[in-house]
């Protein structure tokens, strides 16, 4: 450990930050934000001695005590500055130095004349391998296909999901484009969970496994859906033999909805088409296939790979998965392109694997085939996409020049059987991690609404003497109707609040007027009708409503848990954690690390079970910390729950700290060493030990979990910080 002391100037103030090298830059940028309310991404720091622009830790340790914040925006972070963002590439923070891109361009031209030797000037091979991927494509287009497939989608379910997803980052009023870019991410997840990947089918008499037996010959059946490869396998137990069709045509993909990357890539592309996003089928000539739809969301083509189901990291096959490519060539109905340079960091060495038709012939085939798909496009249509193929081209040499964003790690190959992920070298790693976070703000304030709202039922229980069991009971009829209303389209949610032989109408009438605030709390409303039947229906957007019934029903679950075991119900026992009042949220969450794009750092504070924050190398030591969006509060208890699988992520040992100075100094709250989580989604609950220190941010430093001999990472289903009510 080193400790600094630097003097930072911005604009009329300055301010005095205590650095510790073992927090890291990160975690200094964190204080900066702090003090100064600029977040990290929006900062420039410099040297005031030398000019030097500090942007890690070697930096910082260079320079003198004192050194000058300034305030970028965002559109000013995206311009060019010392030939930096505009040349990086979409997975890019920074690029080649001169020398880096001299010694580049050195390398590409030895590699092209290299070229000249190995290449053939005839490009028939190339085009063989090419042109029955556009009859493939062209498929896609026919609009009773596109009308069958969006059928066997749940629309209504992505629909919501996107919504939410945006929601989720204070998105409560997307446009039309951000909302077309959500759903196709959801479309992506969703393909992932319903498609099958076949290594060797399971016997059709006995579904026992079987083992390949090589090649047969396809059935008109078969032909006439694309399949002229049929593999065949050997049941192990009865011998029986399976016939695995390997199909192309896509509607038939819709249908049987198994098979390998071919197949995957092919459906899901249909699928991207079908509802109406500008995508192409990506051919990997090193035997792989994904896709790419352009978003208008980025103004750019994006990667999606369904095997995967991983979006916009189109490094994964050479950094993750640590591929030799040569030739990426994308498939669409208006033209083929060669989108290579999209995919490495490595060009010079491609080249010198692009051995089977030198470069220029290459252009000229593609350039051909291009015309072909576009000979009936009207002259509006042909400009649109020539404007679009130069702002490409543009792009991907810009993305040659950046370099690779160090701070994420891209997984090894997911899909397939292990050992055959092994023997074609691309097992590697098994995450998509980030070694560090970008600061993110919790769009929580649902959480704690929901939690708020409770006190006024079990008042209304303990007022009118209700016993703990027949509490528990009008708990589960709201929980029931929760459930109702989860199962229901999320712009026509209504369902009735039903009484039971335990729990009366009259009864249920008379507790209504205390359910009012958990309905406002999810955006709902009751009405009672001429029958007496209480109906409860949304109260305005859908979207709040489909955001927090998730979090209603967790919150239900853990109060009916918490009740049942009260032997009665008093004033004296409505505390926490019965009672979970005065959750603090709507704060800025900045981690160690994070595993995208799901165990992000506010995973942890969003109030369900359905997430959780990963940090994949927090097993021996790892931070979050949490910025409070107001006044100073003083932490009185914590609740830490375990997340979905895998015990031996969960944390052991750690530390609660508080800053009143915005990070500079740490104040211990709480220390808990050998503690154990039971079972999965269990919520411990603990009381600050430290009280009466008023703070601004929190900070866990997690020191170890159950188990770090065999496993790295470490896991939180959700933290939950309460502060002493004013």
């Amino acid at each position: 450990m080193v400790a600094r002391k630097f003097l930072v100037r911005h604009d009329d103030s300055t301010f005095t930050v205590d650095y510790d090298t073992d927090d890291g830059f990160e975690v200094f940028q964190f204080q900066l934000f702090s003090l100064t309310s600029i977040p990290p991404d929006e900062q420039k720091i410099v040297g005031e001695d030398n000019d030097r622009i500090v942007s890690d830790d070697s930096d910082l340790s260079a320079v003198s005590e004192k050194l000058q914040l300034l305030s970028i925006t965002a559109d000013e972070a995206r311009k060019p500055e010392k030939q930096e963002e505009s040349t990086s590439g979409t997975t890019g923070t920074s690029v080649m130095s001169d020398e880096e891109l001299a010694r580049m361009l050195q390398a590409e031209e030895e590699a092209l004349m290299l070229q000249q030797y190995v290449a053939s000037d005839n490009s028939m091979e190339f085009e063989q391998k090419v042109r029955p991927y556009i009859s493939q494509v062209l498929l896609y287009e026919d609009p009773a296909r596109q009308e069958a497939a969006r059928k066997t989608v749940p629309v209504d379910t992505l629909e919501e999901k996107a919504f939410v997803s945006l929601a989720k980052e204070g998105n409560l009023k997307p446009s039309k484009i951000e909302q077309d870019h959500a759903f196709l991410l959801q479309l992506l997840f969703w393909f992932k969970k319903s498609f099958s990947w076949v290594n060797a089918p399971p016997c059709d008499g006995c579904g026992n496994e079987t083992t390949g037996q090589g090649m047969g010959d396809a059935l008109p059946s078969e032909i006439q859906y694309g399949a002229t490869r049929i593999e065949l396998y050997r049941c192990n137990s009865c011998s029986r033999v399976t016939r695995f069709p390997r199909y192309n045509d896509p509607l038939k993909l819709v249908e049987t909805r198994k098979g390998r990357c071919g197949e995957w890539a092919n459906c899901f592309t249909f699928y991207c088409r079908a509802f109406g996003y500008d995508s192409r089928l990506v051919l990997d000539f090193t035997d792989h296939v994904w896709t790419e739809c352009y978003s208008e969301a980025l103004g750019r083509w994006m990667h999606l790979d369904p095997c995967e189901s991983i979006y916009d990291r189109p490094l994964l096959y050479e950094k993750g998965w640590k591929k030799k490519l040569n030739y990426v060539i994308a498939i669409a109905k208006d033209g083929v392109y060669d989108v290579t340079k999209r995919y490495t960091r490595n060009w010079n060495e491609i080249l010198s694997r692009r051995t089977i038709t030198t470069e220029s012939s290459l252009m000229s085939v593609l350039t051909s085939m291009t015309k072909e798909c576009r000979r009936n496009c009207t002259s509006q249509v042909l400009s649109v996409l020539e404007e679009r193929d130069k702002i490409e081209r543009e792009a991907l040499e810009r993305d040659l020049l950046s370099t690779d964003d160090a701070q994420i790690s891209l997984p090894g190959r997911q899909s397939g059987d292990k050992q055959w992920r092994i023997a074609r070298s691309e097992f590697g790693t098994d995450s998509l991690n980030s070694s560090t976070c970008e600061v993110r703000i919790c769009r929580d304030e649902h959480v704690t609404k929901i939690y708020n709202a409770f006190s006024s039922i079990l008042h209304k229980f303990v007022e009118d003497s209700l016993i703990a069991s027949k509490g528990v009971e009008v708990l589960k009829i709201l929980r029931a109707t929760v459930v109702d209303l989860k199962k229901l389209p999320y712009k026509k949610r209504r369902a009735s609040l039903k009484s039971n032989s335990i729990v009366g109408t009259s009864l249920l009438h008379r507790l209504l007027p205390s359910f009012k605030e958990f309905l406002i709390a999810l955006s709902l409303k009751s009405e009672l009708d001429s029958n007496g039947t209480v109906t409860v229906c949304l109260a305005g957007d859908p979207v709040p409503t489909a955001l927090a019934l998730p979090v209603a029903l967790h919150a239900l679950d853990e109060l009916i848990s918490d009740l049942s075991k009260c032997d009665n119900l008093s004033k004296g026992s409505l505390t926490f954690p019965l009672l979970r009042l005065n959750r603090i949220c709507s704060g800025a969450v900045l981690a160690s690390g994070e595993e995208l794009p799901f165990g992000i750092a506010t995973a942890a504070f969003d109030g369900t079970r359905m997430s959780k924050w990963e940090e994949p190398n927090g097993a021996k030591g790892c931070w979050i910390s949490y910025k409070v969006s107001g006044n100073m509060q003083e932490l009185i208890s914590y609740e830490l729950m375990s997340a979905n699988d895998a015990p031996e992520r969960d944390p052991m040992d750690w530390v609660v700290e508080g800053s009143n100075d915005g990070g500079l100094n740490w104040h211990v709250l709480d220390e808990r060493r050998s503690q154990m989580f039971d079972k999965r989604f269990q919520r411990n609950t603990y009381n600050i030990k430290s009280t009466g220190f008023l703070s601004n941010i929190f900070r866990f430093r997690f020191l170890a979990v159950r188990d770090s001999g065999t496993n790295p990472r470490l896991q939180v289903g959700s933290i939950d910080l309460y502060a002493k009510q004013s």
